[in-house]
C-alpha cells in the first residue's frame, strides 16, 4: 500500500496554482498611486521593471522608522539614471528622487524609509535609454513618520552633520562597496518633543550629493520619508580615488561638506 508522507500530503492539499512560484511581497493595488503617477510620470507610463531593477523590502517591517529599502540589478541589465522612490500612503509620498553617476551601473543601492501606513513602496526608474519602468513592494508598517526622535534635540545639535566612512571590500565582479552614515534628525513634523509635547518644526536633508574624486556617484533629494540619521550603502566602480566628497543642505539652510578619507577618518 503507497503511503504517503506528510509533507506530500499538505502539498497535494494545496489549492491548483499554490505551487506556482509567485512574488513574496508585489506591489498592491492603490487609489493614492493613481493620483499621483501623473505627477511623477507626466505623460509617460512605467512599464513594469521584470528583472531589470527589484526593489527589496520586509513584508512586514520591524521597525516602521527605519525600513531598509534596496534597489537591485543584475550585471547586464540597462542603465538607470534616475530613480523615484514613492510610499503610497506616506503624507509625503515621494520619499526620494536620486540620480546616479555611471559608476554605479548596475544598480545595488540600499536606504532607510519611515512607513507611516500599510503601504506600496515604489521605485520608478529612468533608464538611459527607453521607457520608465517600475518594480516595489507591499510593506506592513505604520507610524514611522511620526515615531519619537532617538535623541534628544540638545544632542541633535551637538552632533548635527557629522558623518562616517564604512568600506566592505570588493565583490567578485571587482566593484567596491560603501556606507556613508550621517547625523541628522530628520525632523518630520509630525513628532513631538517627549519632554515639552510640543511639536518639533520639521527639519531634514533636502539634498545629498556624494562623490568619488572628480566622479559624481549620486545625487539625492529627499523629504520627510528618510529614516533619521541616514544611511546609504552602495557598490560602484571604483575610480581609486582616496576620499569621497559629502555635500549636504538641509531645511534650516545648513550646509555641510565632509571629505571622508578611505584609509581612515576625515
Amino acid at each position: 500500500m503507497l503511503r504517503l508522507s506528510f509533507a506530500a500530503v499538505c502539498l497535494l492539499s494545496l489549492p491548483l496554482g499554490a505551487l506556482a512560484e509567485e512574488p513574496p511581497n508585489p506591489l498592491v493595488e492603490s487609489a493614492a498611486w493613481d493620483d499621483l503617477a501623473g505627477h511623477v510620470l507626466g505623460e509617460a507610463t512605467a512599464l513594469p521593471a521584470g528583472s531589470a531593477l527589484q526593489l527589496e523590502a520586509p513584508v512586514r517591517a520591524e521597525d516602521a522608522a527605519t525600513v531598509p529599502v534596496r534597489l537591485v540589478q543584475p550585471a547586464d541589465a540597462p542603465r538607470i539614471e534616475a530613480v523615484t522612490l514613492v510610499v503610497d500612503e506616506n503624507p509625503v509620498p515621494i520619499a526620494a528622487e536620486i540620480t546616479f553617476g555611471e559608476a554605479m551601473s548596475p544598480l545595488d543601492f540600499e536606504l532607510r524609509l519611515r512607513v507611516d501606513a500599510y503601504s506600496n513602496v515604489r521605485a520608478v526608474a529612468f533608464p538611459a535609454e527607453g521607457e520608465p519602468i517600475m518594480t516595489g513592494a507591499f510593506v506592513k508598517a505604520s507610524g514611522g513618520c511620526s515615531a519619537p526622535a532617538t535623541r534628544s534635540p540638545a544632542e541633535v545639535l551637538a552632533s548635527l552633520g557629522e558623518m562616517r566612512l564604512r568600506e566592505f571590500g570588493r565583490g567578485a565582479d571587482g566593484r567596491a562597496e560603501a556606507q556613508i552614515m550621517i547625523r541628522h534628525p530628520q525632523y518630520s513634523g509630525l513628532q513631538r518633543d517627549q519632554v515639552t509635547q510640543y511639536w518639533i518644526p520639521p527639519h531634514y536633508i533636502e539634498r545629498l550629493e556624494v562623490w568619488q574624486g572628480e566622479d559624481r556617484l549620486f545625487t539625492l533629494t529627499g523629504g520627510i520619508s528618510i529614516s533619521e540619521n541616514p544611511v546609504f550603502r552602495f557598490r560602484f566602480a571604483d575610480n581609486g580615488a582616496p576620499a569621497f566628497r559629502v555635500r549636504v543642505e538641509d531645511t534650516e539652510g545648513h550646509i555641510f561638506e565632509r571629505l571622508l578619507n578611505r584609509d581612515g577618518p576625515a
